[in-house]
Parts: C-alpha cells; sequence; structure tokens
C-alpha cells in the first residue's frame, strides 16, 4: 500500500492496571502487532520493517500477535515468517489467527506450522504460562470460526486468577461479559481506517445507516454492507475501552490498510506496560 494511503506508524503507549498481578511483573511491558494482511500490496516491506524496529526498541517481556497474517491465500505466510523471525521478546511470542487466516480449508494448518516453525507459539483455544501461573495468555479461535467456545477454555481458570485474553475480533468482548477478563487484545477493525474529526469512523456510521435501510434496497450499498458485516461494535474499533470493571478491552488498528486506504487512523505498534 502506498504511503498517502498508509500513513505514518504510530507508535501508542498504555498503562494497564491489573488486579492482583504479581509484585514481580509489575512494569512488565508487552507489544501487540495485528493484521499483517502481507500480501503483497496491502503492507508494504518498508512499513513492516518499521513496526519490527519500533517493536524491538521496546525491549518487551512478551509479543502478543492478534491475527489476520494473511488476507486471502495461506501461501503469503510464508513470505512474512522470515521478517517475524526478526522479533525479539523475553519470554516469547504467542499469536491467535483471525478470520483471513482460516479461510481456506488448508489456512490454519499451513499458517500455524509457518509460525511455530520460528517459534511463535499458535493459540486456539488454549492457555500459555509464559510467566508460570501467574499470569496466563488466554488464546480463542476466531470469533467467526466454529471452535469458538470461550467457556471451554475460560472455565480452566480460578476467577481469582488474573489473565490477559487473546481474540482477534473484538466483538468476541459480548459474549465474554460471564467471565473475568483482565486485558482483552484485539484488531480486526483496522481502527476503522477513515476517521473524520468531529464526527468519528465512518465505518460505524455507514454500518448505522446500511442497518437502518429498508432491505429490498440494501443492495444498492455494497460498502456498507462491508462495514455492517465486519463489525457489530464499531464503538470498540480502536484504543482501550472499560467495558466492566474486571475487563479491559485494547484495539489495535493493526498494519495492513485496505482501500481507500487510512484518514487519520494510523498504522499502529501498541505498547503496553502492566501495572
Amino acid at each position: 500500500m502506498h504511503p498517502l494511503l498508509t500513513g505514518s506508524l504510530s507508535i501508542e503507549r498504555i498503562q494497564v492496571n491489573i488486579p492482583d498481578l504479581p509484585a514481580s511483573l509489575k512494569g512488565c511491558q508487552l507489544v501487540q502487532l495485528s493484521d499483517f494482511h502481507f500480501d503483497g500490496w496491502r503492507l508494504s516491506v518498508s512499513l513492516l520493517e518499521a513496526a519490527i524496529a519500533a517493536s524491538n526498541a521496546a525491549r518487551p517481556d512478551l509479543i502478543l500477535l492478534t491475527g489476520d497474517f494473511v488476507t486471502d491465500t495461506p501461501a503469503a505466510i510464508h513470505n512474512l515468517v522470515p521478517w517475524l523471525q526478526k522479533l525479539e521478546s523475553r519470554n516469547g511470542i504467542y499469536a491467535v489467527l483471525g478470520n483471513h487466516d482460516i479461510c481456506y480449508s488448508r489456512s490454519r494448518s499451513e499458517i500455524t506450522q509457518a509460525l511455530s516453525n520460528i517459534g511463535i507459539h499458535v493459540l486456539w483455544n488454549q492457555i500459555a504460562y509464559p510467566w508460570g501461573s501467574a499470569l496466563p495468555i488466554v488464546g480463542l479461535a476466531d470469533f467467526w470460526s466454529s471452535d469458538f467456545c470461550p467457556g471451554s477454555v475460560m472455565d480452566q481458570l480460578d476467577e481469582t486468577t488474573p489473565r490477559i485474553v487473546l481474540s482477534h475480533n473484538p466483538d468476541s468482548a459480548e459474549p465474554l461479559q460471564p467471565w473475568r477478563v483482565d486485558l482483552q487484545l484485539s484488531g480486526h477493525s483496522h481502527g476503522g481506517q477513515i476517521v473524520i474529526p468531529g464526527v468519528g469512523t465512518l465505518s460505524q456510521h455507514l454500518s448505522t445507516f446500511y442497518k437502518n435501510t429498508p432491505k429490498q434496497i440494501r443492495h444498492l450499498f455494497p460498502l456498507m454492507k462491508v462495514c455492517y458485516r465486519t463489525m457489530k461494535h464499531w464503538e470498540w474499533s480502536q484504543g482501550l475501552h472499560t467495558l466492566r470493571p474486571n475487563h479491559l478491552l485494547y484495539v489495535n488498528r493493526g498494519l495492513g490498510t485496505y482501500l481507500p486506504g487510512r484518514l487519520f487512523c494510523p498504522p499502529e505498534v501498541t505498547v503496553i506496560t502492566l501495572n
């Protein structure tokens, strides 16, 4: 994607308070990267290089990748993994897959294997313990997958145990409400890509308009249909959201860009400090 349509990389730095966080983990730094769509034109090599450099400069204790490594064919992952191999983290790299990573019957297995080959742990309804039992990392199957079943995973953890949940689609925060989720990291939305100052995310307004349009003429508005089907909760399209006292949601704007491009919604590397 041309830089004029993508915009410059933004490094977002946030601090997150997690109740019952062990003293040994206070001040830990996480880096979140999301929505690469590395397929030849939606993410330039120069922007990917800048994102990797920014991640390494943060000297993270953990790197978390929240899906959509490719756009369509899973073969594109083999061009991305040599770049991801340059990422540096003290306690490893953990990932979940997005809806684009499961497009074809072979996509999930091919992408998972390619990432695993370079030491990235791909979680699909699984729990990882990079710091032992102190702060589990829960990785869920994609929200649009038939395997999405948070109860089967979340019920394995005691409610007194703090945890970080990786789930590509922010809409998954709604069915996650019955469980403790100290921090949910998601992507998927690309931040809405076009944000109009004083008006908000264009995708949210288009989605609302489409929803209120009579069904017999909805076919006249294909772009609105895409926005409507992409996400339900466009109000969660980027940034930090407090859904409940024990459920924080952070949505990364991603690195890859679709047409018509980005406006006031730059691609993002997120650096998270735990307190």
